[in-house]
């Protein structure tokens, strides 16, 4: 059954990594899916990849208030509607402690990753009033547990979240939900070709798999079938939640059980 049929959705960073696996469900649930992103060569690679009619690609810098005003207008124009808008698109360099990152650096974490929230909602707050529709904002863990050597990454993630459960209450009034999605690991090119330029890739994956309760580092299919749900009526009455998509990477210790060495 279809879950999001005729529902226009605004999909920033669609283009590649979760992004994309949210694009891919999104349209197979019935979505005609807004696919917002800052390359043309990445735009191009997921049209290819996701060969549907439902799907419209948009350039478009998430940090620039003039790009992201375009596109919702464009979006508007074209269906005439916008139920949904996911706030995905984020950066997460550097891999450095607060002291080495550059003002640079800080700022560009923080345009992309929350200052774009504030600016979808600036110019489409409006339409989602019109539509009861909802905001989903893709968070991270360590925006709750912090995480080594990505300080000001962090910091942007916890902001995302404070943010996601303002934003439901300062919107609650018009109907619009607002909730967030907080992936652990999760399988996407950048991270196999981080986990691959590793001295020892095989202990990295092992890593990436132990950190889950459950016992594996997930591909994002995971995430997009958690963000189908909050776009749906199913979620109607979901509104300020921050979905761990973690496999219970947040639950605390474990015992990682080590098999024997075999002796032949």
């Amino acid at each position: 059954m279809e879950q999001l049929t005729n529902k226009i959705i605004f999909l920033t960073g669609g283009s590649a990594g979760i992004g994309l696996e949210c694009a891919k469900k999104y349209l197979q649930n019935g979505a005609v899916v807004v696919i917002v992103a800052n390359t043309a060569e990445s735009l191009r690679t997921a049209k290819q990849i996701l060969n549907n009619e439902k799907a419209h690609f948009i350039l478009c810098d998430v940090a620039n208030a003039h790009d992201v005003e375009q596109a919702i207008k464009e979006t508007l124009q074209l269906f005439g509607q916008i139920d949904v808008i996911h706030n995905n698109a984020g950066v997460a360099q550097p891999s450095s402690p607060i002291h080495n990152t550059s003002d640079d650096e800080w700022d560009r974490l923080f345009d992309v990753n929350v200052k774009s929230i504030m600016l979808t909602a600036r110019y489409g707050i409006e339409a989602l009033k019109k539509s009861t529709g909802c905001i989903i904002n893709t968070s991270s863990l360590v925006g709750e547990i912090g995480q080594d050597n990505h300080a000001a990454y962090a910091a942007t993630k916890g902001a995302v979240n404070a943010l996601t459960k303002s934003m439901a209450l300062d919107y609650a009034s018009c109907k619009v939900r607002v909730n967030a999605v907080a992936p652990a690991g999760v399988w996407t090119d950048m991270l196999r070709k981080w986990s691959n330029e590793q001295p020892d890739p095989g202990s990295m994956e092992r890593y990436l798999n132990n950190i889950h309760a459950l016992g594996y580092c997930p591909e994002g299919d995971v995430v997009a079938d958690a963000c189908v749900f909050l776009a749906s009526e199913n979620a109607r009455f979901i509104t300020g939640h921050i979905m761990p998509v973690s496999g219970g990477a947040e639950l605390g210790y474990r015992v990682v059980t080590v098999p024997e060495p075999v002796v032949l």
